[in-house]
């Protein structure tokens, strides 16, 4: 499936990590808040639903989540996220996209090009690599959720793309539109998915060497490691080789 490699070595890459869980709350945090600025009710906002149930699999504590939401609401008014997508080039031509959302377009801009800079890639302007992804919804269930050709066959009738299996998950793909309707299908046999969002899928993988590889991981440690930066993609093509020399 395409870009499912790319989502499994990302998965089990941070899975192997020591997880900061400070910055990962403010990243949660923040999506719930902007999230919340168009209503506060999950029933009919599946985006900040979507943002609640991502908190909830970090263990988020549910004072957290309230809080956030209130923000949204009218507390805290000095803090007014946005969102704001940067793209440019790493390693070997590696195409990379990242998606912030903050409080102060300058700072970001300025500590996301300095990062870029700092290992051989460049900041570029806005759709100078978005032209090799397609944008696409994810919903992702733990494999013990389902039996692989019930939740595909399930995910299929509810309109979804694709959907594929491994050893850790299920990653069904939909059209944009059709992203909250297949989740909201799935959810009523499967119950919430770990995550349900919109992502991209290279459609032109960069192949490089193991060495290359290391070098564009060193650039997106950096880069979410930033408060601000929420994602990043990037178009390499996730072999068993680098794969497994990341997992060392």
């Amino acid at each position: 499936m395409a870009g499912h490699s790319q989502f499994k070595n990302i998965m089990h890459r941070k899975g192997a990590q020591d997880k900061k869980r400070a910055k990962i709350f403010t990243k949660l945090a923040r999506e719930i808040t902007v999230s919340a600025k168009v209503s506060d009710d999950i029933s009919s906002n599946p985006r900040l639903r979507a943002a609640i149930v991502a908190a909830r699999g970090q263990n988020m504590p549910k004072d957290n989540i309230d809080r956030a939401i209130k923000k949204a609401l009218g507390a805290g008014e000095g803090e007014n996220f946005e969102e704001v997508r940067y793209e440019g080039y790493g390693t070997a031509g590696v195409a990379v996209i990242v998606e912030a959302l903050t409080d102060n377009r300058n700072r970001t801009a300025s500590e996301v090009r300095a990062a870029f800079a700092k290992h051989g890639g460049n900041l570029g302007e806005t759709g100078s690599v978005g032209f090799m992804f397609n944008r696409m919804g994810e919903i992702v269930y733990p494999v013990d959720k389902g039996e692989a050709d019930a939740i595909f066959e399930a995910a299929l009738e509810a309109g979804a793309a694709n959907a594929g299996s491994d050893d850790e998950n299920h990653v069904i793909e939909t059209e944009i539109e059709d992203l909250n309707t297949v989740r909201e299908a799935l959810s009523e046999t499967f119950g919430d998915p770990e995550s349900a969002k919109l992502v991209f899928r290279p459609v032109i993988s960069a192949e490089i060497t193991v060495d290359q590889a290391l070098s564009i991981m060193k650039l997106v440690d950096v880069l979410e490691d930033n408060d601000d930066v929420q994602n990043v993609w990037t178009n390499v093509d996730w072999t068993d080789e680098i794969v497994a020399a990341l997992d060392n």
